[in-house]
């Protein structure tokens, strides 16, 4: 029986070419996106899970607060001393390990090989009990114990040493420390929130020269410590997130002049909990290891892989239920001939089961093919190795047949129960049932493309809006270089020297760099209002700066002057404010603040010399925060430099590493350029925009194949009143509007129920943006136009055709 209904089922569908074709590479195209979204949900979920113990592993997190409650900052890291208490204070820490991130570590071989290395940390010895690593050379117990020695990633020690065993080499760090290799560890996975080359031993910081012992007990304003730990399974979070304010009370130094309500430290400092497998998608802190993902994407995506693939399947049914006519007689005399009615919705079931396994065969092939394409095109990696696991293929075989039993399912049920009286008599009325489910089905195949194109629009805007806006400051041409080694004390002879060239125009240092993030401010603000000193409640971030920086990026002021050589005075009493803080203090204008006196970090006899105009330091996610800017004691903290270059790059380049090879020949010439850097912090969100547009453009596709093929059918129905009309003089362009019009008005009801369905989702989106393009009425309309033109080109063709039919073939059997 079984054989006989798929015997049948091919048969039916080779007769009906086009219908099958349709149905094939709607059905094909979407299972194809439905694959390549899974996979890029899969990648996203999967992070840190190969950890053996990664549901039991836990990062404590740090947020700061202004006097009124307010989240000022909310840290990933904290501070050192936290490592050594928590597991005192809390015994259901079962293992804790500190990570500290060392930027820019200068690594030179003994063969004198220089490696500027990213992602260089150090790393305590409980790492590898906290953490899956594993080692393939060395000893995780003894690989990181003792000061000076250090483990390297497969790749890094391929870099360094070749095919030489690693092992026991020594390498030197920063010009100044003598380390050995003692163990060599696999390249930690893609799925995995931070990604090592380097890992010193922590012991190493216990060297004065390094870091201290001091520091590491007491020092609890550096918050640059990666902290995580693991407990038991029955562990209860929220039980120990209770009892954090008492122990930062207890744990903290006590106040100079006394413990209050208001200066306990737990009125201004909080401890966080954050599940390891939770960080790449839901942890957006200030100071993350590496740019995480969105949990809100990854649904947004999956959402837009059901709607794809629930357009295919309505066009399987709308294609299925309008072809039915032409085997309504098929259908009574199967039924005159004794056929039962579950019978034939078995033989229907079998043709769409048929369908949709040669749809998983062809979506499989589209998946395969296309991810070296996306890869290319679009930067994006969707875990391919998953493509390779000996289930997914049968996973996706059956997600293809459940989508085909469903889409199958109604057509079956609606074709079996023609009246096989009615049928033969040529009647259709059996079939006037599935017009307007149809109808409505087109309406909401046409809505949802709509929808997706006022996304399409909007992202495109955005994304323009983010590359093309002013940030209030020159970000093109400028080089960025970190200041380390020699260099210090040479500052004034590098610039000089620098200078002397036509092609750089302007040097500068700072604590930071402009596209990075605002994570210093210093305790104790009083400003002048008035005639007194009032404390201030706004947190000041602060931008250590010399002379030359705001010259260098052309920040333009607002009022007063910027810091010069002509003032000696600057460097130890002259503060700078960005319009932002002037609000923020309350000064009715930013001339009003000059000359004000101002308390910061312990600084007393300092004044407002000068106020910028507010600048995008960060991503334009953020708003623009208030900023205080000044000249530090310590020139060490300048240990970022920009340098604005013209007229030829490379003679610029060039010149630049002959100078810096001069004064900083022990360090490598690592640059960026500043644009990039900014580019760089809307990568995730081009991507997400151009992989949207793709699947926009492919959604949209789908429902026009299943408009040409309702097209055609609708053409083939009223073949005889198309001859009749020409007959009778009507031109080809009557015909074609007469049968697009039927079509068009179902298109434009969807695009009544689309708009405000579209204006919500966006709004949603364009949330996360604190500055961010409007949903202008014109967007709405041109999607709307683009779908009126799209449909009207897709059902024109078949109408032409049918137009243009020599009318004596269409009324021969008259």
């Amino acid at each position: 029986m079984l054989s006989n209904y798929l015997k049948t089922a091919l048969r039916n569908l080779l007769r009906n070419k086009l219908h099958a074709t349709l149905n094939l590479a709607g059905l094909g195209i979407g299972l194809a996106c439905g694959l390549l979204i899974a996979l890029y949900i899969a990648s996203e979920m999967r992070y840190d899970r190969y950890h053996s113990n990664a549901d039991n592993t836990w990062r404590v997190t740090r947020t700061f607060h202004d006097q009124d409650g307010s989240e000022n900052l909310h840290l990933s890291a904290i501070a050192p001393p936290f490592g050594t208490l928590l597991p005192q204070h809390f015994p259901e820490i079962q293992q804790i390990t500190r990570v500290l991130k060392n930027f820019n570590a200068v690594i030179r071989t003994e063969n004198n090989q220089m490696f500027t290395e990213q992602n260089a940390f150090f790393a305590d010895e409980n790492l590898f009990k906290v953490f899956t690593v594993p080692m393939t050379s060395g000893d995780p117990e003894t690989a990181l114990t003792a000061p000076w020695q250090v483990a390297l990633s497969e790749s890094t020690a391929r870099r360094y040493f070749g095919n030489n065993n690693p092992m026991d080499q020594i390498l030197r760090v920063d010009g100044q420390f003598r380390l050995k290799v003692t163990g060599v560890f696999r390249d930690f996975p893609k799925a995995s929130h931070w990604h090592p080359d380097i890992l010193f031993s922590f012991a190493s910081l216990r060297d004065s020269t390094v870091y201290g012992v001091e520091n590491l007990q007491t020092n609890f304003g550096n918050n640059a410590f990666y902290t995580y730990f693991t407990v038991g399974p029955n562990f209860d979070p929220e039980k120990m997130a209770a009892r954090f304010p008492k122990f930062l009370d207890d744990v903290f130094p006590a106040p100079k002049h006394g413990a209050t309500t208001a200066n306990k430290p737990s009125s201004w400092t909080k401890l966080h909990l954050q599940k390891l497998t939770d960080i790449h998608l839901q942890s957006h802190h200030d100071d993350e290891i590496e740019p995480g993902g969105d949990l809100a994407r990854v649904r947004m995506f999956g959402v837009i892989a059901l709607v794809i693939l629930l357009i295919a399947g309505i066009n399987y049914i709308n294609l299925s239920t309008a072809f039915s006519l032409r085997r309504a007689r098929e259908i009574g005399v199967r039924k005159s001939t004794g056929a039962q009615r579950g019978q034939i919705v078995a033989q229907f079931l079998a043709e769409s089961l048929l369908l949709s396994t040669g749809a998983s065969v062809l979506g499989f092939g589209l998946a395969v093919m296309a991810l070296p394409l996306l890869k290319k095109t679009l930067g994006l990696e969707l875990a391919p190795d998953l493509l390779s696991l000996w289930y997914v293929p049968f996973v996706f075989l059956g997600v293809a047949l459940a989508t085909g039993i469903l889409a199958g399912l109604y057509p079956a049920i609606f074709m079996s129960s023609f009246r096989p009286a009615a049928v033969l008599k040529g009647s259709s009325s059996s079939a006037k049932g599935g017009v307007y489910l149809r109808k409505a089905l087109v309406v909401f195949q046409f809505g949802i493309s709509v929808a997706l194109l006022v996304g399409t629009f909007i992202i495109y805007r955005q994304l323009h809006f983010m590359q093309s806006k002013s940030l209030g400051l020159d970000k093109e041409r400028i080089v960025t270089l970190a200041q380390n080694g020699a260099l210090l004390p040479k500052w004034d002879a590098f610039r000089a020297e620098l200078l002397n060239s036509p092609y750089v125009v302007k040097a500068g240092r700072s604590s930071r760099l402009p596209s990075g993030n605002l994570l210093d401010y210093l305790n104790g603000t009083s400003v002048q209002i008035g005639d007194t000193m009032s404390p201030l409640n706004v947190t000041l971030s602060m931008l250590t700066v010399d002379m030359d920086f705001t010259g260098t990026y052309q920040i333009p002021l607002a009022a007063g002057r910027a810091f010069s050589r002509d003032f000696p005075t600057d460097t130890t009493q002259a503060w700078m404010l960005n319009e932002a803080a002037v609000r923020a203090i309350g000064w009715p204008s930013a001339e009003a603040a000059i000359g004000k006196r101002l308390i910061y970090g312990g600084r007393e006899d300092c004044y407002i010399v000068g106020v910028l105009r507010d600048f995008h330091f960060e991503s334009l996610h953020k708003e623009i925060i208030p900023m205080i800017f000044f000249i530090p004691r310590e020139q060490d903290n300048l240990n970022a430099i920009s340098i604005k270059i013209a007229g030829d790059t490379p003679a610029a380049l060039a010149h630049i590493k002959q100078v810096w090879e001069t004064f900083n020949p022990d360090f490598p010439f690592d640059y960026s350029f500043l644009d990039e850097s900014y580019g760089a912090l809307y990568e995730a969100e081009m991507r997400q925009g151009n992989l949207y547009m793709v699947f926009a453009g492919l959604a949209i596709l789908i429902a026009c194949l299943g408009l040409f093929g309702l097209a055609t059918f609708a053409a083939h129905q009223r073949t005889k009143e198309i001859g009749i009309r020409k007959v009778l003089g009507a031109s080809v362009a009557g015909i074609t509007g007469l049968l697009a019009t039927d079509f068009l008005k179902l298109v434009l009801v969807a695009i009544v129920l689309a708009t405000p369905v579209a204006y919500w989702m966006m709004r949603a989106w364009l949330a996360d943006f604190a500055y961010r393009v409007d949903m202008q009425w014109w967007i709405f309309a041109l999607s709307g136009l683009l779908a009126v033109l799209v449909a009207f080109l897709t059902v024109s063709f078949q109408s032409i055709k049918a137009a243009l039919t020599n009318p004596v073939e269409s009324l021969r059997s008259e």
